[in-house]
């Protein structure tokens, strides 16, 4: 008979969310005892997109489980600015859950070379090279703890940014229009 457990349709996100950095890193310890190989990625994955599945599946592609750290709330202004992000943490959070690529995922609430990474020491740390710039001496930093870097290109022709960049010029556009249009109204006496 076949466990119906593996077919499931949900998310377990209550199974697949540790909180907790030192309960993650006694399980990760736990699976490099039964020879698992170990992938760790971070980011935003606000408004998540196919690039960004392209990305964890390739990610995935590395070892046997993958690791993705999100970007708390707090961050993700620090990082990107106070109208970001546009989907909450915790919704982010639950979005990766859904994806197959997906096995683990952890809230992080300063870069990569906070503590975590020192925790986790996955066989393959993966970012992008696009996302951040290295140039600050974060990956020399974390170089140790890791047994490989992967730099992966960007999965999709836009990005994250670029989508709110285009959605809120789009925005100011249509509401330009409608007030010129509204002025118009108004200056020829017609009803408002």
């Amino acid at each position: 008979m076949i466990d119906a457990g593996i077919f499931s349709h949900q998310s377990n996100f209550e199974g697949r969310y540790i909180p907790d950095h030192d309960k993650l890193e006694e399980l990760v310890a736990h699976l490099k005892g039964l020879g698992l190989r170990i992938v760790f990625t971070q980011g935003v994955f606000d408004l998540v997109h196919l690039g960004h599945f392209g990305y964890l599946e390739k990610a995935r592609s590395l070892g046997d489980i993958l690791i993705v750290a999100v970007d708390s709330d707090d961050l993700t202004k620090r990082r990107k600015g106070p109208s970001r992000p546009v989907v909450p943490e915790d919704e982010r959070l639950r979005i990766l859950t859904h994806s197959r690529s997906v096995d683990i995922v952890t809230l992080i609430n300063e870069g990569i070379q906070d503590g975590l990474i020192q925790k986790i020491r996955p066989d393959t740390l993966v970012v992008s090279e696009t996302t951040a710039d290295f140039s600050d001496g974060t990956l020399e930093v974390v170089k140790p703890c890791c047994g490989e870097i992967v730099k992966l290109p960007p999965q999709a022709t836009t990005s994250t940014s670029a989508r709110v960049r285009m959605l809120t010029i789009d925005g100011a556009k249509n509401l330009a229009e409608k007030i010129e249009q509204l002025i118009g109204k108004f200056l020829r006496g017609e009803v408002i």
